[in-house]
């Protein structure tokens, strides 16, 4: 018979990290951010989530080293520090056969200075931006 317990160290931080994507407004912030760096009018104009919400989540996800954030004037965006987490995301989606997201690659609406740069060419059209993922493959 064992009498000493495993550390389990390892299974500990893969459990962490599992937790941190149980939550299914952070798995669609990260959906969201799988499309390109976003701030958070514009996933609240997409998710129809209060900011003050919004900004929590965000937080949780910045503290774990999911995803990092820059300044630009007023806005803050956020972008993925580390891809691989959407291979956890694409391996539970065919675990559970799930179908395609309902979440919308342009939100109506939205106020953010991305989408408002492409009617008014606003502060934000010299931006650099990412190349797009689709979130289905």
């Amino acid at each position: 018979m064992r009498t000493n317990k495993l550390s389990l160290d390892v299974e500990t931080q893969e459990a962490n990290l599992l937790k941190l994507l149980a939550h299914p407004v952070r798995i669609a912030i990260l959906k969201i951010l799988h499309q390109e760096e976003a701030c958070v009018c514009h996933m609240e104009a997409t998710l129809g989530y209060r900011q003050a919400y919004l900004s929590q989540q965000l937080a949780v996800l910045r503290e774990a080293g999911i995803i990092s954030d820059r300044r630009d004037g007023w806005n803050i965006f956020y972008q993925i520090q580390d891809p691989q987490v959407f291979d956890i995301l694409d391996i539970s989606a065919k675990f559970l056969h799930s179908g395609s997201s309902e979440i919308p690659l342009k939100p109506v609406n939205c106020p953010c200075p991305k989408c408002t740069s492409t009617q008014n060419k606003g502060s934000c059209s010299n931006q650099t931006k990412k190349e797009k993922i689709n979130v289905n493959d």
